[in-house]
């Protein structure tokens, strides 16, 4: 009896050495059970850390699984130079932003963003809207030739770089409404809607030819500035909006073409000049060839 109880004794010590040995990788780390945390690994390799565009080279690394998600590591930059390439530079801003085929949504990003973040080359539709961006250099757009559509509303936006958005080529709208301009830089000849309300325009800050040679430019928002004077209106606008401003005088060729009867700008179908201190009255011959009167004060 006593020889039976010995050998059962030795047979049962090692399974119990073993089961220790076994759970003791698991703690303290975890809490859960084997099972628990097998299928904890297989979610983490399911794609929980997926972006919305996902690198070619992965930012992050999954060690093997013995070692629990306690062990997950971004690669450094900076000990790892040659590792890095360009698609994992794109990463962070898809981690801060919503990143979707083509189309960048960074609005009321914290930490706080103060400048314009790198954008994967195929972005065709910005959003960082309410931001606390305050200045757009020559190298921000310079990569991004699929650009459409930028709308930077709500920024700290006081310098722009004149040839920040030479580059884009097939730029069609641009929004730079309610931050802090004082002049506006050169603008693409492509586009079709520039809205810059609620800005610090002032006439001396916004060139002669701006909008001249935008010739498919038919919405103009420059509502709420410091403008003294209507700028030139390029013939292909159809909205363009002027209220809130200093303008105190027009003339017969600020929309028409002086004692040219003859000449019609169809295209115009909306002029608000309400909220400046001119009156619209004294200037009835300026009108001749609109289509409809400006919104404004008449007496």
């Amino acid at each position: 009896m006593e020889l039976r109880t010995m050998l059962l004794s030795l047979l049962l010590v090692p399974g119990v050495v073993c089961y220790a040995g076994k759970t003791q990788d698991w703690s303290p780390l975890y809490k859960h059970t084997p099972a628990s945390r097998s299928q904890e690994d297989a979610s983490l390799r399911s794609g929980i850390f997926k972006e919305a565009k996902k690198p070619k080279t992965p930012a992050i690394s999954i060690l093997d699984s013995d070692q629990g998600p306690a062990h997950l590591q971004a690669d450094e930059p900076e000990s790892t130079p040659a590792a890095v390439n360009k698609d994992d530079a794109e990463l962070p801003t898809c981690l801060m932003c919503v990143c979707l085929t083509g189309s960048v949504y960074c609005e009321e990003v914290l930490p706080d963003m103060t400048a314009v973040p790198p954008l994967p080359k195929e972005t065709a539709y910005l959003y960082a809207r309410y931001n606390k961006i305050t200045k757009i250099t020559n190298k921000d757009f310079a990569d991004i030739t699929t650009l459409k559509r930028i709308d930077l509303t709500g920024n700290l936006i006081s310098e722009i770089e004149d040839g920040a958005f030479s580059k884009l080529l097939l730029l069609e709208e641009l929004t730079l409404a309610e931050n802090r301009l004082v002049k506006l830089p050169m603008l693409p000849s492509t586009l079709t809607t520039f809205n810059a309300n609620n800005n610090q325009l002032k006439t001396k800050g916004v060139k002669a030819n701006a909008f001249k040679k935008l010739t498919k430019l038919a919405y103009l928002y420059l509502a709420d500035n410091e403008l003294e004077a209507v700028p030139h209106l390029p013939e292909s606008l159809r909205v363009v909006h002027l209220q809130n401003n200093n303008i105190t005088s027009i003339n017969d060729m600020t929309f028409c073409k002086g004692n040219t009867t003859r000449y019609l700008r169809t295209n115009m179908n909306v002029i608000r000049l309400d909220g400046n201190p001119v009156g619209l009255g004294m200037y009835p011959n300026s009108f001749i060839c609109l289509r409809s009167l400006p919104i404004g004060r008449y007496y």
